[in-house]
């Protein structure tokens, strides 16, 4: 049990790290784990240095029909454009970890520093992040702020509530 007032950092990992960040997140995520998909990114959260939680982006969802349409793509331009995009792909709050709203705050810092983080290593920044959350598993509260600053569109999508974020 971690209490609210220390330190939180969200930080991608180090090549020495992804071994254990698979096999954490393969052992612990209820999905499971073999690899993300497309451009992607590893981070881990820490508490004072503690790993509390791991987040994995990859490539945008292929094919999202509400978010192309609210974009406004045809689909010649959404494979030339899909790059632009970050899907958060695997989420986990480590066992054992339980602080209030740090799903919240690991978002929240992750989505901060993502698109300099992918231009630095893709050579392009993002646009979007999205994510879909399974509604009969999770409530998804991680994902609304209570400004409603942070998720731009949120949407039912077949069982999953989709969010997307738009960057800048």
């Amino acid at each position: 049990m971690y209490e609210r007032k220390q330190n939180l950092e969200v930080r991608l990992i180090k090549p020495a790290e992804e071994e254990k960040w698979d096999h954490l997140m393969k052992e612990q995520h209820y999905l499971g784990f073999e690899t993300l998909t497309g451009e992607c990114a590893k981070y881990i959260a820490e508490m004072d240095r503690e790993w509390v939680a791991l987040i994995g982006w990859g490539t945008g969802a292929f094919k999202c029909v509400d978010r192309d349409k609210w974009i406004g793509w045809r689909s010649d331009q959404q494979w030339k454009r899909l790059k632009y995009i970050a899907n958060n792909q695997r989420f986990l709050i480590l066992s054992g970890v339980k602080v209030k709203n740090l799903a919240s705050r690991i978002l929240a810092l992750s989505i901060r520093r993502i698109s300099s983080d992918w231009e630095k290593r893709y050579g392009h920044p993002l646009l979007l992040v999205e994510t879909f959350v399974e509604k009969g598993r999770f409530l998804g509260t991680c994902y609304k702020l209570p400004d409603g600053s942070c998720w731009e569109k949120q949407r039912d999508m077949a069982g999953m509530q989709g969010n997307i974020t738009i960057m800048g």
